[in-house]
């Protein structure tokens, strides 16, 4: 999204930067992927006894990709039962 003028100064939390991110195929597959291993493990880490599990996303400005990938994995777990926090580190630079 970077490289689109109308979409450079939005960030992922804008709904014309998610739309653009979550039209392309490679998104879908791996937002679908993710969501599968994330189904799988969460149940076995909760059987261990584990509390806590941070999952951290990159993009290469951290304002577009990885603030969609985010809200949509974040959205994911809550709605499974799961409380989650949110942090997006760069998506002000």
């Amino acid at each position: 999204p970077y490289w689109i003028t109308e979409l450079r100064q939005q960030s992922g939390l804008d709904e014309p930067v998610r739309s653009y991110v979550l039209e392309q195929p490679q998104a879908q597959g791996f937002l679908t992927r993710l969501r599968d291993l994330l189904d799988y493990l969460l149940p076995l880490y909760n059987e261990e006894g584990k509390s806590q599990l941070m999952i951290g996303f990159g993009c290469t400005g951290g304002r577009h990709r990885s603030v969609v990938f985010t809200e949509e994995i974040a959205r994911h777990l809550r709605e499974a039962g799961y409380r989650v926090s949110v942090s997006h580190r760069d998506i002000d630079r």
